[in-house]
């Protein structure tokens, strides 16, 4: 987290909102919202706009100075950072910004994806990464494994295998990695094998459809940690498959708890209230999943 933000929270009224195209589906209102209230911020307000990646430059120039700070969720994370008047290093690295944030020379952006992924596993999953730590694995080379490959490099993981239906597309990941002084290796979906990435991985990520992996879950299961972007419908057949083994999952609901707790802190420069985002996002979804939470 950027360590120029305010000392505390902002009083009168303020404004945030989630953008992206479609947005009506998103739950960062109810963590958001209950943030809010917890903190006592009765004159802030979270609101959903709609707005694709074309869109959102003009959206956000046009926010008078009430508006603190913009969650941006797909398929705007791309053009985000490219509008910002300044971005984190971790934001640039990742090529995306899920968060853009009201400072004097405009719109800060940053990736908060990645507290998503670190933070998922290490208390939905209670992953720690200990000397002899070999590889993680990421399935996909979409923008959410930028972001994975991001999230394993914060938790000690220096070597990251993607799994791709199309290596050539993964020029993204390769890029976040070098930045990152991560060791990448690429390799094609239909060559991998997959129940030895598994077994032998750290760590298993999953960013890929649910349809694309159904025929590997039984190998992908074999993984002592897995994180599975997915959660709805929920479960999945990986996290299933999983469960049934005993393994230790963390999951996309995981990620979204974990990585608005710095939006929020970067929003109102006070720490978020952690338990009470929680409980919200449980009470909206039906208590599917316990979502552990941890501190820095």
């Amino acid at each position: 987290m950027p360590t120029d933000v305010p000392a505390g929270p902002t009083s009168g009224t303020r404004r945030a909102a989630v953008v992206g195209s479609p947005v009506a589906h998103s739950l960062s209102p109810v963590l958001h919202g209950a943030a809010y209230r917890a903190l006592g911020l009765t004159g802030w307000t979270y609101e959903r706009l709609e707005a694709d990646a074309e869109a959102l430059p003009a959206l956000a120039d046009a926010l008078d100075e009430t508006w603190v700070g913009l969650s941006v969720t797909m398929p705007g994370k791309q053009a985000a950072l490219a509008h910002a008047a300044e971005a984190t290093s971790r934001a640039v690295a990742v090529g995306a910004a899920n968060t853009l944030v009201r400072v004097g020379t405009g719109w800060r952006a940053d990736c908060t994806d990645v507290d998503g992924v670190t933070g998922a596993l290490r208390a939905a999953a209670g992953f720690t990464c200990s000397s002899n730590t070999s590889f993680g694995v990421v399935l996909g080379a979409g923008g959410t494994a930028c972001a994975a490959v991001a999230g394993l490099a914060d938790l000690g993981i220096r070597t990251v295998r993607v799994v791709a239906r199309e290596p050539s597309r993964a020029e993204p990941v390769v890029r976040c990695a070098a930045k990152l002084g991560v060791d990448l290796e690429v390799t094609r979906w239909a060559e991998a094998d997959h129940r030895v990435l598994a077994a032998e991985a750290a760590v298993l990520v999953n960013t890929a459809p649910a349809a694309a992996i159904e025929p590997y879950v039984p190998d992908l299961a074999a993984a002592a940690y897995v994180l599975d972007v997915i959660y709805h419908p929920w479960p999945t057949a990986l996290a299933e498959a999983v469960m049934a083994r005993g393994g230790r999952l963390a999951t996309g609901l995981d990620m979204l708890l974990h990585q608005a707790f710095g939006q929020v802190e970067q929003f109102t420069g006070a720490a978020a209230p952690r338990p009470a985002m929680r409980d919200a996002l449980r009470e909206a979804t039906g208590g599917i999943l316990p979502l552990p939470i941890s501190w820095p």
